[in-house]
């Protein structure tokens, strides 16, 4: 038999068909370009589907051995790249069995009793997605690693923090790098529920309304790790709202790199001039020599844009889709598969540039002191003394104007001048004006006192090694 005579006896329903495809239509409604990623996880589906059918007595020892003797190969002559993929043959399912075939012969054809591949491709996707997670959360807690590791020796730097863009208090680097830890953390925290979801078995489920054959799903479910299999076939073969929790998943996780970025590239500047990258994470300008630019974090802000769209893309996919399974879901794995490289290549970049940035704390002080950081330090003082918060935030605020009005900051400001708002300040005034009284004034769980840094960086290296 040629290979186009069993190319063209793979497909299952040619038969019904007068006329061949179209080569248009063809491309059109191919997949194997994009979802033969998937054949490490359609062959183990296809293995455990078989062990379960032998279990059942569907089907023979013999034909379970062959089968097991075929894959074995098929996953041995992909791995090296040998496989050939076939157009004609539409998707990553039908080459493997169409393969499969040509190898074992009737065994290979009886792989498919009790499934489809509307349920097969579902439990693809939800295998192959599992251990991208997987992946992911190690990428995740490399680059938390990481960023404790900056943020434990920045403990004691003095860095502006901003609300509005205005300098507002000051606040400890490794303090501010911490925030991202804690997102990046709720971000595990996301994807480890999401996958739980992803995490169940469709395959059984068959085209639509589950099958005749006495299959134990169950078992492929244990077979494949699984933790439990959808429970409505319908559902089973149409849904992709694991797909969509993933991206959405995903996009936050964009989107904290996203503000991690706008911040490197804004403290890189010359305007702030608060780090600078390792140049192996920068480029140049073509025609300016003096630049060195921000591409890494630039790019990331770009790509957040890129997964955010791929989740509006699957919601869309989905909105109007009736029950079950529509050739629309094919449309699914590319903004799928796009969004895992996109993340996965991002993060393992990030973890490396955390460790390729370079402080520089006198810049940051500089900056602290120009916005009357202190002034709330001022008006807790005044409260302290008696005196009620909103008097006190008055009483603060004609002081920051008498000291800007001479141009220095409110420590800079005589006793005498400062005694002039309230009779109640004394001497010990300056330790609290000061930028490190301030940080250190803060000793409050989750404060940015360097004491309660360095004891952060202590629990999120505990989590992190459990």
């Amino acid at each position: 038999m040629s290979d186009n005579q069993l190319d063209k006896k793979s497909q299952a329903w040619s038969a019904l068909f007068s006329e061949p495809m179209s080569e248009l239509v063809k491309r059109y409604t191919a997949s194997v370009f994009f979802d033969q990623r998937l054949w490490r996880a359609d062959i183990s589906g296809s293995l455990a589907h078989a062990e379960m059918l032998a279990a059942q007595g569907i089907l023979s020892a013999d034909d379970l051995a062959s089968i097991e003797r075929g894959m074995a190969q098929i996953t041995e002559d992909i791995a090296a790249g040998r496989f050939e993929w076939k157009l004609d043959l539409e998707d990553v399912h039908l080459n493997i069995e169409a393969r499969l075939t040509q190898l074992v012969g009737d065994a290979g054809k009886r792989l498919h009793t009790g499934r489809s591949r509307n349920d097969q491709v579902a439990t693809d996707v939800r295998l192959w997605l599992r251990d991208e997670i997987d992946a992911i959360q190690g990428l995740l807690q490399a680059l938390q690693l990481a960023l404790v590791d900056v943020a434990e020796k920045n403990a004691e730097v003095i860095l502006p923090g901003f609300t509005h863009l205005q300098v507002a208090q000051p606040v400890s680097f490794g303090h501010h790098l911490l925030a991202y830890v804690e997102m990046f953390s709720r971000d595990a925290e996301r994807l480890a529920d999401v996958r739980k979801r992803v995490n169940r078995l469709p395959l059984g489920a068959a085209a639509l309304a589950g099958t005749s054959y006495p299959l134990d799903r169950e078992r492929v479910a244990r077979t494949l790790a699984m933790d439990g299999v959808c429970q409505n076939s319908l559902d089973a073969v149409s849904d992709r709202d694991f797909a969509i929790e993933f991206t959405a998943a995903a996009s936050l996780v964009m989107i904290h790199i996203s503000r991690l970025s706008e911040e490197l590239i804004l403290w890189m500047s010359q305007s702030f001039g608060f780090i600078d990258l390792a140049d192996r994470f920068c480029t140049g300008s073509s025609i300016m020599p003096q630049k060195k630019n921000p591409d890494v974090p630039e790019l990331a802000r770009g790509k957040t844009g890129r997964v955010v769209g791929h989740l509006m893309g699957l919601i869309t996919l989905m909105k109007g889709q009736p029950l079950a399974y529509n050739k629309d879901n094919q449309e699914d794995k590319e903004p799928l598969f796009d969004t895992v490289d996109t993340l996965k290549d991002t993060l393992r970049i990030f973890a490396e540039l955390a460790g390729g940035i370079t402080v520089k704390p006198e810049a940051m002080e500089r900056a602290a002191l120009k916005g009357y950081a202190t002034a709330t330090d001022l008006a807790d003082y005044l409260t302290k003394k008696g005196l009620p918060f909103r008097d006190a935030h008055e009483v603060v605020a004609h002081a920051v104007k008498t000291a800007i009005a001479k141009g220095v900051d409110l420590s800079q400001l005589s006793l005498p001048e400062l005694q002039v708002f309230n009779p109640a300040v004394e001497a010990d005034v300056f330790e609290v004006l000061s930028l490190r009284g301030s940080l250190n004034a803060r000793n409050i769980l989750g404060g940015t006192a360097p004491a309660q840094v360095r004891a952060q960086v202590a629990r999120h290296r505990a989590r992190l090694a459990s």
